[in-house]
């Protein structure tokens, strides 16, 4: 059984843009979509289902279609339908959200604790409709970003276009607050050029989806400024999320907040394997 795409909706405009971002990437990858509503009254869950179901049938009519509407957590709900889901899909505020660049919580929790990858849908309708033929993918230090670079470049596939694949490099970065001990991966990164930090974190996902034209960016500066410089002329920005230990689901670090409130296009976050 092929597993779903999951978009979450709660009847705002922003989660009817997530619809039709989800409906289209449906039939980009040939998977069903499913519609998830939690939290609402019955007849008000029956409204938000419907119009949503609605608007992803006129999106994309070929696509298998499901629907439920728990009474649970949104949060929770999402967060266990993404256990076994393709991505999930998410606007970018919900109902009652602030207007302008700021991102909103039920997005940001799930992104922060999803085990599958989650896109949150923000942006101009330029940058949701595919228009740019690019998919933008940011490269860490450390211990690599295969399963970001995979992600990417199936995006870039699946949408025949190409990927940017960006790497920021500050020669000189200002002391941390908190004195750590670098990683032997964060040490073996600080050998290699910034050249070789890109082409090794392409290089093996790039095996897999050889037709996918990569260009590759390095940077000097912080790395959300790059990425966001990067994602003004992208349909999709992907970032990778780092498992701490004895911490429960993703925690975001300050490149993944930045991006996740102010980039100017989709923002997909995936968890590393």
């Amino acid at each position: 059984m092929t597993i779903p795409l999951v978009v979450g909706v709660d009847g705002s405009a922003s989660s009817l843009d997530a619809v039709d971002w989800a409906a289209d990437e449906a039939v980009r990858h040939r998977i069903p979509l499913h519609v998830l509503h939690a939290a609402g009254r019955d007849h008000e869950a029956a409204t938000v289902i419907d119009a949503a179901s609605e608007r992803a049938r006129e999106a994309a009519p070929t696509v298998r279609l499901s629907s439920e509407a728990p009474h649970e957590d949104a949060i929770a709900a999402l967060v266990d339908r993404g256990r076994n889901a393709f991505a999930l899909v998410l606007g970018s505020r919900g109902l009652g959200g602030l207007a302008g660049m700021l991102l909103g919580s039920v997005s940001l929790a799930v992104a922060a604790r999803a085990d599958c990858p989650v896109v949150v849908v923000r942006g101009t309708a330029e940058h949701r409709d595919v228009r740019f033929g690019s998919v933008v993918v940011g490269v860490e230090e450390g211990e690599g970003s295969d399963t970001a670079v995979e992600f990417a470049l199936r995006e870039a596939r699946v949408r025949t276009c190409r990927l940017v694949a960006v790497h920021a490099w500050n020669p000189q970065p200002g002391a941390p607050a908190t004195p750590q001990v670098p990683s032997w991966h964060a040490l073996e990164a600080r050998r290699r050029s910034p050249e070789q930090v890109l082409d090794d974190a392409v290089s093996g996902p790039r095996e897999r989806y050889p037709d996918a034209p990569v260009s590759r960016r390095v940077s000097r500066g912080p790395a959300r400024q790059a990425l966001l410089e990067a994602s003004a002329e992208a349909d999709l920005l992907v970032v990778g999320a780092r498992r701490r230990q004895g911490h429960l689901g993703l925690q975001l670090g300050l490149v993944d907040h930045a991006v996740l409130h102010h980039a100017p296009c989709p923002v997909a976050v995936v968890p590393r394997r």
